[in-house]
């Protein structure tokens, strides 16, 4: 049982960032997929549920008992729900630690605590620090739906350090189990995808190279989004046709803001493109940081499970790379 510690990279972090949408399910198309890596000693593949709500679930142990995790790729650090905290023996970051006993999240600070293990199959995680977040909108949502509710959140911490390949169609989650030995996943054949570079901001999250109806902006990859949504000040400067909705959106410390539908003429993702996109537009203030909204060219929104699925994503942390196929 490999047992990893990630310390230095939380201390890099300073925000979590976390959507939960209240909608209905996407439909997927299958296809043919990459070879499989098999089970063995240098990386550990877990099959991952998905929600009703499109979220990508993964179980594991959290010192000994059994957790329900969302995986998201828009959070820079894992988090474990306020009101599950007690229930998983969750302890206070030591007085000695160089670990902040607290990050700001969204404008607000949020309590951090550790977990002294989080096993996830064959792979032990020690001592790894989780920041206490309410997930009440996310345990709304999932009653909603009839569903489990998450305990957490599976994020950046985690995903970086085990160079963790995400498929978002099958749906599996394949971790390195030693972070310093050389080498990717055996036995991925990317053939017929189209591979896109994925940068990575100083938060770390994860931003592709894009084009909305030929306007250069950037995309966060974000697996905790259940639909590709745009920010409503970009989409209402591109003058594209917005409609109401019933839906909310939500983020950690901050309000429920509406969100409205667009169509997309021409959406490209690299040199990947779609013709005829319908996305969600909302108001992303807030959620993403650093100016990024602003840029030039600017972060236009985010890249959702919807997306990923239909066009059968690969998340490839190693190698920083969006694999997309039609």
């Amino acid at each position: 049982m490999s047992r990893l510690t990630h310390h230095s990279f939380l201390s890099k972090l300073s925000f979590l960032f976390l959507t939960v949408l209240l909608a209905a399910p996407a439909d997927g198309a299958s296809s043919s997929r990459p070879k499989r890596v098999p089970q063995n000693l240098q990386f550990e593949a877990l099959p991952l549920e998905r929600s009703r709500q499109n979220h990508l679930l993964v179980r594991v142990e959290i010192n000994g008992k059994p957790a329900l995790l969302g995986v998201d790729t828009g959070a820079p650090v894992s988090a474990i729900a306020i009101s599950r905290r007690q229930h998983f023996g969750l302890t206070a970051i030591p007085g000695s630690s160089k670990l902040p006993a607290h990050l700001r999240i969204n404008g607000a600070f949020n309590r951090v605590a550790i977990a002294h293990t989080i096993r996830l199959g064959a792979l032990n995680l020690v001592d790894e620090p989780m920041v206490a977040i309410d997930l009440s909108g996310s345990a709304r949502a999932a009653r909603e739906f009839d569903e489990q509710e998450l305990d957490g959140i599976l994020g950046a911490d985690i995903l970086f350090p085990t160079e963790a390949v995400i498929d978002c169609e099958t749906p599996m989650l394949i971790l390195k189990m030693d972070p310093d030995r050389p080498g990717g996943v055996p036995g991925m054949d990317h053939r017929g995808w189209q591979g896109v570079p994925m940068n990575v901001s100083r938060g770390w999250n994860l931003y592709v190279d894009g084009k909305v109806n030929g306007k250069v902006a950037k995309l966060m990859v974000d697996t905790g989004a259940f639909t590709t949504l745009l920010h409503r000040p970009f989409v209402k400067q591109m003058r594209i046709p917005l409609r109401n909705t019933p839906y909310t959106s939500g983020g950690v410390n901050l309000q429920e803001r509406g969100v409205q539908l667009a169509t997309i003429k021409r959406l490209s993702i690299g040199s990947f493109e779609i013709k005829g996109k319908e996305v969600g537009v909302m108001d992303l203030n807030g959620l993403i940081h650093g100016g990024l909204l602003e840029g030039s060219p600017p972060v236009a929104g985010l890249l959702g499970s919807e997306f990923l699925r239909r066009n059968h994503g690969i998340i490839d942390f190693g190698t920083r790379t969006l694999y997309l196929r039609r």
